[in-house]
């Protein structure tokens, strides 16, 4: 034994005689090591999330932001991740799959639970990575029922009734991009739809370039709603019951989730699919846009891998439901109870219809941005070509590494 190992086993000898506990073995010391959670959902979710959580007696800290992305890329970059991140899509962890940060689910859930296209694959990826926590419909429409507004008719609407926010705690493209990747879809069907969000298909396209201008016409109908929607919280104003309700508008082209921000006047909302009310249509109903919040384990404790199991099993996923209000993508969770929901739990569940994840969702985060970026120039400016913002979306993803995995399955008929 040389000197200098002798001086180290002396030093540590000493440092466990003054702790008076020496090194413990998993679950010996005074404080139990938590699972570390950072998820999308805040305020009223939050809340009913860590009920979920604390049904399943395991230690945890739950950090909840609508600024998921970034605060995942610090603490990764920090080298200090979570053990469980939750993002809204799966573009970003296809590009942390890319550099070996996650770990497999195999094991963990019922794959036969998860049909199409709630488990979608990336090319070079062999492993299963991710699984959704949390489903939403999109592609459809929400109008009041209560005597202040009647059904919408099938044709398209014009600017002043619709309710349009841009405003967000994070990122606040998306509710402009969601407008755009529903025109794709509804004009153009899923193939093409799947082949842009992938990245096959070009952003000058003319499919692309006719649905942008599609929802710039609407716009232009009047430049100051237009801009005015800029400033606009799409949840509406602090303590409201969402645009719908106090808005001035009738209409609003929004998820699933839209429910949560009317608040107590969530039962007079009615919806219908959008396809009908979209610029430059009526169009038949093709395919629906759905999100799905992803979890993906970057920790390797198996305490954090039992979370996991828990969330994504029949159980915990209808606990999630009952407790949050939420729709689940596992197909064994049984339908909510009351009108809307069934309807909306219907459109997940119709095999006639194929679903579609949300485009920018599945794209990679700079081509996103890029998307996020256009979107808002076009609200800004809708009178302005569009040919020119599609030109530097299309210079961003031409600059994507060709390393990077590509998704595949986007859309898909539900099992």
């Amino acid at each position: 034994m040389t000197r200098r190992t002798r001086a180290l086993l002396f030093v540590l000898a000493v440092l466990l005689t003054a702790s008076g506990c020496g090194l413990s073995a998993p679950g010996g010391s005074d404080e139990e090591p938590k699972v570390t959670i950072l998820g999308p959902w805040t305020d009223d979710q939050e809340r009913h999330f860590k009920e979920v959580l604390d049904g399943f007696g395991i230690p945890y800290t739950y950090q909840g932001t609508a600024a998921t992305r970034e605060v995942l890329l610090a603490e990764v970059q920090a080298g200090n991740p979570p053990d469980i991140a939750i993002l809204p899509g799966v573009g970003e962890l296809v590009e942390y799959a890319a550099e070996d940060r996650l770990l497999p689910l195999s094991g963990l859930y019922d794959p036969t639970e998860y049909g199409s296209p709630w488990r979608p694959r990336a090319q070079g990826v062999d492993d299963d990575l991710w699984v959704p926590l949390k489903a939403d419909l999109k592609s459809i429409v929400w109008y009041r029922e209560d005597g202040e507004g009647a059904a919408p008719g099938r044709s398209p609407a014009p600017l002043k009734s619709w309710c349009i926010g841009m405003g967000d705690d994070g990122s606040s493209g998306w509710p402009g991009s969601d407008w755009i990747e529903d025109l794709i879809l509804q004009r153009a069907g899923p193939v093409l739809y799947a082949s842009w969000a992938t990245g096959d298909l070009k952003w000058t396209d003319d499919h692309v370039a006719g649905a942008w201008t599609a929802w710039a016409g609407l716009l232009a109908q009047d430049r100051d709603a237009a801009r005015s929607a800029l400033l606009d919280d799409h949840r509406g104003p602090v303590g409201g019951h969402g645009l719908l309700f106090g808005g001035g508008c009738d209409l609003e082209h929004q998820g699933s989730f839209a429910r949560a921000f009317y608040g107590d006047r969530e039962e007079p909302a009615g919806f219908v699919d959008s396809a009908s009310l979209l610029p430059g249509g009526p169009y038949t109903v093709k395919a629906h846009e759905v999100s799905a919040d992803f979890a993906a384990l970057f920790g390797r404790s198996g305490r954090a891998r039992d979370m996991i199991r828990r969330l994504a099993s029949r159980d915990g996923q209808e606990d999630w439901g009952r407790k949050g209000g939420v729709f689940s993508p596992n197909a064994a969770v049984p339908a909510k109870e009351g009108a809307v929901e069934k309807r909306i739990s219907g459109r997940f569940t119709d095999q006639r219809v194929p679903l579609c994840l949300d485009a920018s969702d599945v794209m990679p985060a700079a081509v996103r941005d890029a998307f996020y970026e256009a979107v808002l120039l076009t609200v800004a400016h809708p009178e302005q070509p569009v040919r020119e913002r599609l030109e530097g979306i299309q210079k961003v993803q031409d600059a994507q590494s060709s390393d990077t995995p590509r998704l595949t399955g986007v859309c898909g008929r539900p099992q």
